[in-house]
């Protein structure tokens, strides 16, 4: 069953970047002299989806498929388990060098996606390993993949759109351009502390999800101690738009931090523990 708060979460939040499209639509047609409803139509359609299928492509760029062999049948056993036991179809499983030792989800239910890296693989006992992939098996049943992706493709438009506005709204020179990159920043910003309020808080609700179809937290939270301590020191090689779906992401700067994907790892390892 999908988490209460989540829900409402995603629903206020989708209202909110639903303003924000349709503002942003409209600004954009009066701008181009086109009409509205096209624009808005392209917008909520087209963009979304492009941005969709390119994300998945450069996120899976690398990834290989998971062979149900000796070396990894336990694995996908453990997924048909955990895809039982939580209501929804077996995903792609696949394995990728990141790095560090890592995991994310994609896609949507029916057609969802997990990766995980081979360092986490090289990393983790198997019951660690169970409640890292019953944490991207909720975020397929939940959906909220691809609310993170319309948000960040609204967010996308409305900077484009204050990119615009701002540069053939004065004389264009090279004071315009730099103002112009400043207001697209901050609009997109706006939008993402949106986005954000719902990526925190679906860490904390798949966090509890993988704890309820494994029956203790405890896995869950030896994992990210594991995975904390083992990206140290050590490069990510995942694209930069997909740390919000990575179960990890190590925020260290204060501007990193107060727009962190993820909430600390630490109040998530004593959530999972209390």
């Amino acid at each position: 069953m999908t988490d209460f708060g989540l829900q409402v979460r995603m629903l206020v939040v989708g209202a909110v970047l639903f303003a924000f499209y349709v503002f942003a639509g409209t600004a954009l047609s009066v701008l181009l002299g086109l009409p509205l409803v096209p624009v808005l139509l392209v917008g909520i359609l087209v963009i979304p989806a492009i941005q969709y299928k390119l994300g998945k492509w450069l996120a899976l760029r690398g990834a290989e498929d998971m062979p149900d062999d000796a070396r990894f049948g336990h694995v996908h056993q453990m997924v048909r388990r955990l895809c039982r036991d939580m209501g929804i179809e077996e995903p792609r499983l696949m394995v990728m060098d990141m790095g560090v030792p890592n995991a994310f989800a994609v896609g949507r239910k029916g057609a969802g996606v997990v990766v995980v890296s081979s360092e986490l693989m090289g990393l983790l006992d198997d019951d660690e390993l169970e409640g890292v992939i019953a944490h991207e098996l909720a975020h397929i049943k939940n959906r909220d993949v691809i609310t993170m992706v319309v948000g960040q493709s609204i967010g996308m438009l409305v900077g484009y759109v204050a990119y615009f506005a701002v540069l053939f709204g004065g004389e264009r020179n090279v004071g315009s351009w730099i103002l112009a990159m400043v207001a697209s920043s901050l609009a997109n910003a706006l939008v993402m502390v949106f986005v954000l309020a719902i990526s925190r808080y679906r860490e904390y609700v798949a966090d509890a999800d993988a704890r309820r179809a494994i029956g203790t937290g405890e896995p869950l939270a030896r994992a990210l101690e594991k995975i904390s301590r083992g990206a140290e020191g050590r490069e990510s090689t995942v694209e930069d738009s997909m740390n919000a779906l990575c179960i990890f992401n190590a925020d260290k700067g204060l501007f990193e931090k107060l727009f962190s994907t993820h909430p600390p790892t630490e109040k998530r390892i004593q959530r999972l523990r209390s």
